[in-house]
């Protein structure tokens, strides 16, 4: 069965379609819908988002040239960016800004199922908020991350130049210091948050 979805042109935000795709359908439209990003609800709805502005392209790459700077020092796991889909236990199908897969994760991946999108949750991930997000479906995001085995995940507000920390088994806080420090999954990995306040201003 194929699907086709007409998108129209959107200033930087959101929209939201209802077509009944599977898990195959709906890779096929991604691969055929490059000029946005697609990512899938638990419920099934599509939510369609606009390449990000320069200014929140350049704080996503800040901060995926950090992690990848941490990852470099000792080469254990894989590194994501904001082009990397996930299907999650729920249902839904995710990209984060940035994201970290331990070692123990890819065993028994074969190359075709890591050119694909990954079928199983990171270890961290990390969400760069826009200005075009609202807080609220944000927070409402990170949960549903923790929700799915996400072990811990940063949502970095420039606006409020602070970071919305998510860690299983402990409730969400806030940290608004110029340095981030990393646990569990990706212990030894420090954000310097104020680089990334740095391409806002």
């Amino acid at each position: 069965m194929q699907a086709f979805v007409e998108i129209p042109v959107l200033p930087p935000r959101s929209i939201v379609l209802h077509p009944p795709l599977s898990d195959e359908e709906f890779e096929t439209l991604c691969e055929r819908t490059e000029f946005v990003q697609l990512e899938r609800t638990k419920e099934g709805t599509i939510q369609v988002n606009v390449p990000a502005g320069g200014t929140a392209g350049e704080g996503n790459s800040e901060i995926i040239r950090q992690l990848r700077n941490w990852w470099i020092q000792h080469r254990r796991g894989r590194t994501y960016d904001s082009n990397t889909g996930f299907f999650l236990p729920d249902g839904s199908m995710l990209s984060p800004d940035g994201a970290y897969l331990t070692p123990e994760q890819l065993v028994g991946l074969s190359q075709g199922e890591l050119a694909r999108f990954l079928r199983r949750a990171p270890a961290f991930i990390v969400e760069l908020r826009s200005p075009s997000d609202r807080l609220s479906p944000a927070l409402e995001k990170m949960e549903n991350w923790i929700a799915n085995g996400v072990q811990v995940g940063w949502l970095v507000d420039p606006a409020e130049r602070s970071v919305h920390i998510y860690e299983q088994g402990r409730p969400p806080r806030i940290e608004s210091s110029s340095t981030i420090i990393g646990t569990g999954p990706v212990e030894g990995f420090v954000l310097d948050a104020s680089e990334v306040w740095r391409c806002y201003e």
